[in-house]
């Protein structure tokens, strides 16, 4: 996965996805969410939302969103609350991975319940605010940058908070997370 990453990392960023949508390198942040634990309950995903929108006075937020997702915020009720927002906080379709690589390589934050990512913005040095009560990739939380927050309102204002005041985890990249694992393992195979 690093490998892939580190591979099209160049060609994500030199295409204009971030010119599209308005983005400054380092100027916002993003967000994905898309599992039941933070979608499926109308208060959960409110409350959520809520903080995000709150945020996104202070840091612009983009928000590629899942199918899966936009139909609960339908289902609640809650569309026309996000149409009301200002442009900082956009709701956009789901992207492909180079398009979607560009913004969240270039991130002040990102806020994602995605195990991928947290291992992306750990490589990448960006802090990952992780709504999700445990993860997969522990590495991301005790080495990297990713701090798990869960589906807590607070907690999520307050590591918001961090990054915007620029306390926020830094974490460091773990170790044979440098893009040449293939590498290793064809000399392996070779040998």
């Amino acid at each position: 996965m690093i490998d892939t990453l580190l591979w099209l990392l160049p060609k994500a960023r030199s295409g204009d996805t971030l010119d599209r949508y308005g983005l400054k390198s380092g100027q916002y942040g993003v967000v994905t969410l898309h599992r039941p634990a933070n979608v499926d309950q109308p208060v959960t995903l409110a409350g959520l939302l809520e903080v995000l929108v709150e945020v996104s006075n202070r840091l612009p937020l983009v928000f590629p969103i899942h199918p899966r997702t936009k139909r609960r915020i339908d289902d609640f009720g809650l569309t026309e609350k996000l149409a009301a927002v200002n442009g900082a906080f956009q709701l956009l379709p789901p992207f492909g991975y180079l398009d979607f690589l560009a913004p969240t390589s270039q991130a002040k934050a990102i806020v994602t319940d995605s195990r991928g990512l947290q291992e992306e913005s750990t490589v990448l040095g960006i802090p990952c605010l992780t709504t999700r009560a445990n993860t997969e990739r522990p590495s991301t939380v005790e080495e990297g940058t990713s701090t798990l927050v869960g589906n807590d309102f607070l907690k999520l204002r307050h590591s918001l908070q961090a990054v915007l005041n620029g306390s926020s985890k830094r974490g460091r990249c773990p170790a044979l997370w440098d893009g040449h694992t293939a590498e290793r393992i064809a000399a392996i195979l070779a040998g």
